[in-house]
Order: structure tokens, then sequence, then C-alpha cells
């Protein structure tokens, strides 16, 4: 057996780095924001307006204002109680000095100054700090004003001072930073929308509370300026999300409680459509993977259903009972909780732990739903036999499930639909191309490298699976070959650890037709494949716009963009030959390797979604029943389209 010679180096005491105060932070801001692009920029400002909330949860705040000025200088001011001010008895500054410098120092490590707490608090300031260029930070408290600045990584100028008086009527914070370019090397520019959502939806899950959101670099006045404040809460979160779908009942179900200091609020309504939606957050926080929360919710709904539908005569005492998808079928529902001591599976904060929260909100749902079903016999009717006709359509799905089936990634025996597979049983390094067209499909297969790429050519539109049902899905042959063709199962049985490839690309053709068939596989993946969305499986090729001949030379262009610039630099001295593609298969299979999938030149999109809740209601509205919503979206966005094939 080889030994490979160790590393000639010491090991003693001077071999051990100790990072003294922010430093850390700085060295590796990763562990503490997640990254440093666009997602870790914005993270700094849900650290300080998460404080901020935790003012109001506490009941001091009502209104928390966030500006972002043309040089993306963030300020976050509430009217809180304004942060401590006189000298902590442990570090020898002051309060606010430790609450910037000094990691897991905050209101919500004991204490009991927090009941809840979102925000990190006390890490979160601080990380804000080691992270800003400069930072500045404002207390209003008892008709004095103080302030203090940091630089250079986080260090204080000079200690907190009162720099003048004010009302003694107005209390609060007031925290002014710049993000450091030098570690947020992508972008320090803050995303509008990114920003908006995100406010929007906070003061959804606070209600009562006022946020204002002022974004100083747009130019269109009606973006300039907004104010968040829904008094109804989590009932009017549900009615934003069904605002491009059909209710079946007109009451919105609203429950709330306190059970051993944990609060529980669930708001839901069904609609007509066929996908739940159903959203779960923890002190503000989304888990998107769910968690003990979600857990109790879908005991208590399946459990409660069933029994009203037995006693009230729905469903015979000898039949089988509704399955917890089929009550869930067409559901949009948000479940928040508010606990003391939240425990996370993993880092990232996206699944709940705590075993307790489980039985509280079965409790508190399974009452307070059973209530509602009682007062409101006939929303109660209209549920029951939607769960009724999904269970139906379950059992017929079922059936037509087992046809997508492949036994494993190595079954070859009966491939789906025209798939032609790759050799190597590797997923990590095998890809399979979704190809518009048996033309395209055929010079595809050609060219591609058989040993990791698999090709499968889909004939014309796939179904709009936001308008049909599980097993009309099935019934769909296109959709069918994907399904076996990937070998990880479909809805909720998607287990991403048995699929065949990682790389699945959606490759169309450049117009208008092609987007629409791009729209509609995206569709399907993100309401019944959603984990391979999620784990960034999928990508959109992008075939040339343009080929352009000069002699003996040939170049491809992408975009309009591309062309206007590769035709000024090649002149207009000698003859060139132009050709616009409009498909796929106007490319031979040379051509459509060298152009898109050549592992050295083609350009893949990979297909991410950031905020779930935006992207179900762009699926709603751009593919749903509702017609109004899609003509106002074409509408609003025909100014910007480019490329029309007339």
């Amino acid at each position: 057996m080889n030994m490979e010679k160790p590393v000639e180096h010491s090991y003693t005491s001077h071999d051990i780095q100790v990072l003294e105060g922010l430093e850390a932070v700085r060295k590796r801001p990763g562990m503490y924001i997640g990254s440093t692009s666009e997602k870790g920029l914005h993270h700094l400002v849900w650290e300080i307006v998460d404080n901020s909330i935790d003012e109001a949860l506490a009941g001091y705040a009502t209104e928390i204002e966030i500006t972002v000025d043309p040089q993306n200088i963030v300020t976050v001011e509430d009217n809180g109680r304004g942060m401590p001010v006189e000298i902590h008895e442990k570090t020898g500054i002051s309060t606010v000095e430790t609450i910037f410098t000094v990691l897991h120092a905050g209101g919500k490590f004991g204490g009991g100054a927090y009941k809840v707490s979102g925000g990190l608090h006390g890490v979160g300031a601080s990380v804000v700090n080691a992270l800003s260029e400069w930072l500045e930070v404002t207390v209003y408290k008892e008709g004095k004003v103080f302030f203090i600045r940091f630089e250079n990584g986080g260090k204080a100028v000079a200690p907190l001072k009162q720099i003048g008086t004010c009302d003694p009527s107005k209390h609060g914070s007031l925290v002014r930073f710049m993000a450091d370019a030098t570690i947020f090397t992508e972008t320090v520019a803050y995303n509008h929308d990114v920003l908006y959502d995100r406010l929007r939806q906070i003061a959804f899950l606070n209600k009562g509370i006022k946020l204002l959101f002022t974004d100083e670099r747009m130019e269109d006045e009606a973006k300039r300026s907004h104010t968040f404040l829904y008094e109804g809460g989590l009932k009017e979160y549900i009615a934003f999300l069904n605002k491009n779908k059909t209710p079946i009942h007109e009451e919105i179900i609203y429950v709330e409680g306190e059970q051993d200091g944990i609060q529980v609020e669930i708001a839901m309504q069904y609609n007509d459509g066929y996908v739940p939606n159903v959203y779960s957050f923890c002190n503000n926080i989304n888990t998107g993977e769910g968690g003990t929360h979600e857990e109790g919710f879908k005991l208590a709904l399946n459990r409660t259903l069933n029994n009203y539908a037995k006693e009230a005569g729905l469903l015979k005492k000898d039949e089988e009972g509704l399955q917890s998808d089929d009550v869930r079928e067409g559901l949009t529902a948000i479940i928040s909780v508010k606990h003391p001591d939240p425990q996370y599976e993993g880092q990232t904060k996206t699944k709940l732990g705590n075993a307790e929260v489980r039985k509280i909100v079965s409790n508190i749902l399974g009452e307070q739903l059973e209530r509602f079903l009682m007062e409101n016999p006939n929303s109660a009717k209209l549920i029951i036999e939607k769960a009724q006709l999904a269970s139906k359509a379950r059992l017929a799905a079922k059936k037509a499930r087992e046809l997508t089936r492949r036994k494993s990634a190595l079954e070859i025996s009966a491939l789906p639909g025209k798939l032609a597979d790759c050799s190597s049983k590797n997923a990590e390094i095998c890809e399979i191309y979704l190809v518009e067209g048996d033309s395209a499909g055929g010079s595809a297969k050609q060219g591609r490298n058989s040993k990791f790429q698999a090709i499968l050519p889909l004939r014309g539109k796939i179904l709009n699976v936001e308008k049909a049902r599980l097993h009309r899905i099935f019934d769909n042959n296109e959709i069918r070959s994907m399904i076996t063709a990937f070998g990880a199962g479909v809805g909720e049985e998607v287990d991403v650890t048995k699929l065949r490839y990682h790389k699945i690309v959606i490759m169309t053709d450049a117009d208008v037709d092609g987007a629409h068939i791009c729209t509609l596989m995206l569709t399907f993946f993100y309401r019944y494949m959603r984990p391979l969305i999620e784990k960034g499986y999928v990508y959109i090729a992008q075939p040339p716009l343009y080929k352009v001949e000069k002699g003996k030379q040939r170049y491809y262009t992408y975009s309009e963009e591309e062309q206007r610039k590769l035709l000024s630099e090649l002149g207009t001295g000698q003859k060139l030959n132009i050709q616009r593609y409009k498909g796929l298969g106007e490319m031979d299979a040379h051509q459509l390797w060298e152009t898109t999938m050549d592992y050295a030149t083609r350009t893949l999109i990979q297909v991410k979604i950031e905020d779930f809740t935006r992207a179900d209601d762009t699926f709603s509205m751009l593919m749903g029943e509702k017609v109004p919503p899609r003509r106002k979206f074409i509408e609003e966005n025909a100014k910007y389209v480019q490329n029309l094939d007339i």
C-alpha cells in the first residue's frame, strides 16, 4: 500500500489563528449570510429589518421605514424603544456598540427582553456591521439623540455620544449602512423587486405593523414609495395569493391560538385549481422545507375533514377515507408560528424541528376548523366534494403512474417515446436534452456526445398542467415519456436520488412557439417536479439567433446586441452571408453540436426560483383559467417585446 509522505509542518499553539471580534465574519462571510452574491447582500437588509420587527412583535414599535438611496445606502428606522445606550457591565462599552461589535450579543439570548425573535438579534446586527464599508446608528431616547459610526470592518470611530436633543415623545432606532464592495464583489446594488416582495410579505405576516419602503433610485414615481399595512394579516395574504384563481368558498378560513407560549396563525382557502400551495413560516422566516408545523397542519386537516364528511353523511362509514393529497387539492394555505425557542434542522433555517409544535398546531387547527365546517355547511359541502373528486382522480392517476415507472436507471428494455439514451450510467455527468420536434431531435441525436448526452424529442406542445388533474397529465404521451426517462417519480413521490440525469436541458426554437413550449415545460416542472428546480437540475439551452459567414469564417450570435456588435467588427468590406435561425431544425448535426450542445461553447441558463410565492403567482397568471390577469400582463409588458416574428 502506498503511503503518501506527510507534509512537514509544525502544529503548535502558534499555528492556531484566533480571529478577534468581527474578523471571523469578514474572513468567512458565507457562514453568516449564506453567500456574498446578490442574495447575501439582501440578507444585510433582512437582519436589520428583523431586529425592528422584533421590537414590533414585543409590542413597542408600530412603524418601520426602509429607504434605499441612489448610492445604494440603506436606512432602516423604527419607532420602538430605542436601543439601550448605557454602558454594558460585561463589555465596558455602550450597549449599542456591544450589539454591533460583539457576536452573540443581543436581546434574544435570555433575560426575557423579547418573547419571540425572527432576526438573529445581535448576531445579525454585528454581521451587517462587519460586512459594511461604514455603518451609523442613531438612537432617540428620553428626549436625547445618541450617535455612533463604525468603519474599517465594524470598528467604532468614537464611543457612543449624545449629539443633540429631540422631542421627548420621539423614540426609536435608526441604522444606516453601506455594503462593502470588497466583500460583495458581484454587486452592491439592491434589487427593487426582491426588497418589495419580502417587505410586503413581512407586512402580511405581521398584521397592524406599517412598513414604509422608499427606493430613491426609481425614476418612476409610482415605484418609488410604497406603504404596506395589512390589518387583516394572513387573510389578506391569502386573498392576494388567490387573486388569479377562483375560490370555491367565499370566506377565508382563519385560525389563531396560543399554547405553551407558542402562537399559531393559519389562513386557508380552496380554489378551483388542482395544485396545493402551502407556505409555512416560523418567526417570519420562510420554512421552505416545511417541518413540524406543516406536519401538524396536514394531520389536523385530514382528520377534521374526514370526521366531518362521515358525520354529515357525505362519506359512508365503510367508504375509504380521504387521503392527505385529496384534502389539499386546490388549497392555498399559510401557516405562521411564533416560537420563543425555534430549533431548525440545518443552518439554512428552512425546516422547523420542534416536536411540540406538531401537536399544538394540530390541536388549534382541528378545533377551529371543525367549528368553521359546522357553522358553514355549504362551504363544507363544496370542500368535501372537491376532495372526493380529487380522490377519484388520484386512483385513476395511480393506475396511469404505473406506466411511468422505470425499474432502475440501468433499465433500457423499454425506453420511453423516442428516447436516445446515453451510455454512461453516472447521473452526475449525464444530461438529457428535451428537444422540440422530430427533425431537431434527429440532428441532436447525430450531433451529441452519446456517452453523456441523451436526447428525448417531444412532438408538439405538452399539456398545460395548470388546468388539468394528475390522471389527465399521465394520459399525455410527452409528459409520460419525460417522467419515465427521468426515473425520479412525480408529484409527492419525487426522489432526486433516483434521477437519471443531473442536467435536464429544455431546447426549443427561438420563436414564440418555442417560448410557449418552454413555459409549458417549466410549469410542469414547477408544479409536479419542484425538487428538480430547487436542486438546480433544470436548464434552458440558448440556441443562436444568427449565423454569419465571411469567406470561410463562420460566426454565431445569440442576441440582437451580439449581432450588431459582430457586424460592426466585421465591417462592410467583404460580402457577408447572414442567416436568421427560426428553428432548431434549420441546423445540421454539426451546427447544433457546435452552437448549443458542445460543453466548450454552449450557453445554458440554470432555472432558479428565489421567491416561490412570486413564482406561483406568475404561473397562475400566465397559465391559469382567468383571462383578465393574463391580458393585463400582456398589455403592461408588450412594450418590452423584441424580435417579434410577424
